[in-house]
C-alpha cells in the first residue's frame, strides 16, 4: 500500500480543529461526578484522557520514536509515573495554576517531541536531552494539567483522596485504551516502505499542532484579562 506524504499531511490536518476542544470541563461531567460517586471519577478520568488530544499527541510522539515493545513499556511507564505524581500530589495539596498557561506548556511538549523525532537537535548540532528524563519531566507537566482540570470540579472534602485516586485510575485506563490503536497503527505502518514519509508527516503535524495549541492557549490566557 503506497502512502503519499502530502495526502497523509492533508488527512492529519483534518483533525487539527479537534485539538481545540481537548479535555474541556463540562457541566455534564460535573453532573456525572455529583450523581455517580467514586466510579464516576473513573469514568470522567478515562473520558478526559481519551479526549485530551494534547496528551495523546505527546504519547504518540513518544511511541513513534521507539522500536521495541520493552522500550514502549519503559517510556510510557516513566510518563505515567510523572503524571501520577503531580495529578495526585497537586490535587490533594490544592496546588493549581492558570489552566491556559499549563496547557500552553503541554502544547510545547508536543512541539518538542515532533522536533526531536525529526532530528531537530542533530540538525542544529545540539546534543539531544536524555529522552527518558524529558518524558518524566513532561509527564509531571501533563499531570499538573490533569490536576488543574480535576480541581475545577466541585470535589468537596469528603473522600477527596479516594476521588483523586479514582480519577487517576480512569486516566490510566483511558491511556491504555488510547495506546492500543496508536501502537497498532505505528507497528503496521512501520512495515510499509512508505513509513519514512509517514513518519515525517506525522511528526511535522506534531510540530504544527504544538505551535497552534500553544498560541491558542496563550490567546485564551490573555483574553481572560491577565
Amino acid at each position: 500500500m503506497k502512502l503519499d506524504r502530502k495526502k497523509a499531511l492533508s488527512l492529519l490536518f483534518l483533525f487539527l480543529p479537534l485539538v481545540g476542544f481537548a479535555h474541556d470541563v463540562t457541566s455534564a461531567d460535573q453532573e456525572i461526578l455529583r450523581q455517580g460517586g467514586l466510579l464516576a471519577y473513573i469514568q470522567v478520568g478515562a473520558t478526559h484522557m481519551l479526549t485530551g488530544y494534547d496528551h495523546l499527541l505527546f504519547i504518540a510522539g513518544v511511541v513513534f520514536y521507539l522500536n521495541g515493545f520493552k522500550d514502549i513499556v519503559k517510556f510510557i511507564t516513566a510518563f505515567t509515573i510523572g503524571h501520577c505524581i503531580t495529578l495526585i500530589g497537586a490535587t490533594y495539596m490544592g496546588i493549581t495554576a492558570n489552566e491556559h498557561l499549563v496547557d500552553a506548556v503541554i502544547a510545547l511538549s508536543v512541539l518538542y517531541k515532533g522536533f526531536e523525532n525529526l532530528g531537530g537537535f542533530k540538525k542544529l548540532n545540539i546534543k539531544s536531552p536524555n529522552l527518558l528524563l524529558m518524558v518524566v519531566i513532561f509527564g509531571l507537566i501533563h499531570g499538573f494539567g490533569l490536576s488543574t482540570r480535576l480541581q475545577s470540579f466541585e470535589n468537596g472534602t469528603e473522600d477527596l483522596l479516594a476521588k483523586i485516586l479514582c480519577f487517576n485510575l480512569g486516566v490510566e485506563v483511558g491511556q491504555i485504551v488510547a495506546l492500543i490503536p496508536i501502537v497498532f497503527v505505528i507497528t503496521f505502518t512501520r512495515k510499509n516502505k512508505q513509513f519514512p514519509a509517514f513518519y515525517k508527516a506525522v511528526n511535522w503535524y506534531l510540530v504544527i499542532a504544538g505551535i497552534g495549541l500553544f498560541f491558542m492557549q496563550m490567546s485564551g490566557y490573555f483574553s481572560g484579562g491577565h
